[in-house]
C-alpha cells in the first residue's frame, strides 16, 4: 500500500468514524430515528446548518457542541490530505526530480551506477547492502522507476553524455560502473568519467570476446566478463565444488554480521611497522588477515605472523562489522 493510498483510506476511515458517533450519539441521547441523526450528523460536520431537525434536550446540545469541534476539524484535515494528495499526483515527477537532484547534489565520494540491467541492478544491491551513497544512471523511465522503488537515487538520462554525468556529480564522485548492454557504450562511457575526473575507479562490463582488453587501454581499473566468469565458475563447480562453496561463502553467504573488507593503512598510522602478531588482531578484535595487498601491487596470501605493515599497504581481512570498523580507525591513524 502507497503513501497516498493509505491516506485517503485514513481519510475514509476518519469521516465515516466521525458520521458512525453522530449518528448513534444522536439516536442514543434524544431517540432520533437513524436518518435524521445521520443527516443531522452531516449537517454539523459540514457546517450547512439547516438547524435541528428536532428539539434537542440539553445533554443533546451538549454532545452536539463537541461533535461540531470534532466533525468541522475533521472535514478540514480530509480536504488538506486531499488537496495534498491531488498537488503529489499532479506534481509528482517534478517534486520527485527536484528531491533528487537537491540529494545527488549533496553526494560526496559515490559510486555511479551507469545501467540498471541485471548486472546494474547486482551492483546496486550490493552497493545498498554496504551502505555506501550511489546513484544509478539509466536511460529507461521503467528501470529508474523501480530503481526508486527499491529505495535507490535514480537518474532517467543517457549515461553516455558528459551532461548527464555531470549532473550527477561525476567530479566528485570515487567509482563508476559501466553496466550498459553495449561494450561501445561502455567504452564511451569509461572515456568520459576518465577525462572528467582522471582519479576515478572505473569497473566497466565487458561482452565480446576482445574488449576486456580495450577497456583496460581505455583506462579501466577493473574489466569483468559475465559470460567468461559464470562459464569459470560453473567448470569450477564440477571440478572443485568445495573451493566454490567456500568463495561464495566469503563473498555473499557469511552472514549479516560477517564482512570481507579491505582496510588502507595510513601513513601516520601508529600500526606501521608493527607485525601482524604485535597487532593481535585475531586475540583483540577477533579480525582474520587474509591477503595484504603491497603499496606496489604486490598481493601475499595468507601472510606469516611476522609480516610488517607499511603505509599504504590494504589489508584483506575478514570480521564482524563492528570489529572491522575499530580497526579501521586503528589504521587511519590521528586526525
Amino acid at each position: 500500500m502507497n503513501r497516498l493510498t493509505r491516506r485517503l483510506l485514513l481519510t475514509l476511515l476518519s469521516i465515516g468514524a466521525t458520521l458512525a458517533i453522530g449518528t448513534v450519539g444522536f439516536t442514543v441521547i434524544d431517540h432520533y430515528p437513524p436518518f435524521d441523526a445521520f443527516y443531522m450528523t452531516l449537517t454539523t460536520m459540514t457546517t450547512v446548518g439547516y438547524g435541528e431537525l428536532h428539539p434537542l434536550s440539553r445533554a443533546g446540545r451538549i454532545f452536539n457542541s463537541f461533535l461540531i469541534m470534532f466533525g468541522v476539524t475533521t472535514i478540514l484535515i480530509a480536504i488538506g490530505a486531499m488537496t495534498q494528495s491531488i498537488i503529489e499526483l499532479e506534481f509528482g515527477d517534478l517534486i520527485g526530480q527536484r528531491r533528487n537532484k537537491r540529494m545527488i547534489e549533496k553526494l560526496k565520494d559515490h559510486y555511479i551506477i551507469c545501467g540498471f540491467g541485471r548486472v546494474g541492478r547486482g551492483a546496486a544491491a550490493e552497493l545498498q547492502h554496504a551502505a555506501v551513497p550511489f546513484v544509478v544512471v539509466d536511460i529507461s523511465p521503467e528501470r529508474v522507476e523501480r530503481a526508486i522503488l527499491s529505495g535507490m537515487l535514480a537518474v532517467a538520462a543517457d549515461s553516455t553524455r558528459d551532461e548527464t554525468l555531470h549532473q550527477v556529480g561525476i567530479e566528485r564522485a570515487r567509482g563508476l560502473v559501466a553496466a550498459l548492454a553495449t561494450d561501445a557504450d561502455n567504452l564511451f562511457v569509461l572515456l568520459s568519467a576518465k577525462g572528467l575526473n582522471p582519479g576515478i575507479y572505473v569497473a566497466a562490463r565487458a561482452a565480446e570476446e576482445g574488449a576486456e582488453e580495450k577497456m583496460r587501454r581505455a583506462g579501466a581499473d577493473s574489466v569483468f566478463a559475465p559470460y567468461t566468469i559464470t562459464g569459470h565458475r560453473l567448470a569450477q563447480s564440477l571440478l572443485r565444488p568445495h573451493v566454490v562453496q567456500f568463495l561464495d561463502f566469503t563473498t555473499k553467504d557469511i552472514g549479516e554480521d560477517i564482512s570481507l573488507e579491505q582496510v588502507r593503512v595510513a601513513e601516520s598510522s601508529q600500526m606501521i611497522s608493527k607485525s601482524i602478531k604485535d597487532m593481535q588482531l585475531g586475540r583483540d578484535l577477533g579480525v582474520i588477515v587474509m591477503a595484504i595487498r603491497n603499496r606496489d601491487g604486490h598481493m601475499v596470501f595468507n601472510p606469516p605472523a611476522d609480516t610488517a605493515v607499511r603505509g599504504g599497504d590494504h589489508l584483506i581481512v575478514m570480521g564482524r562489522q563492528e570489529s572491522l570498523r575499530t580497526l579501521e580507525e586503528l589504521l587511519a591513524g590521528p586526525k
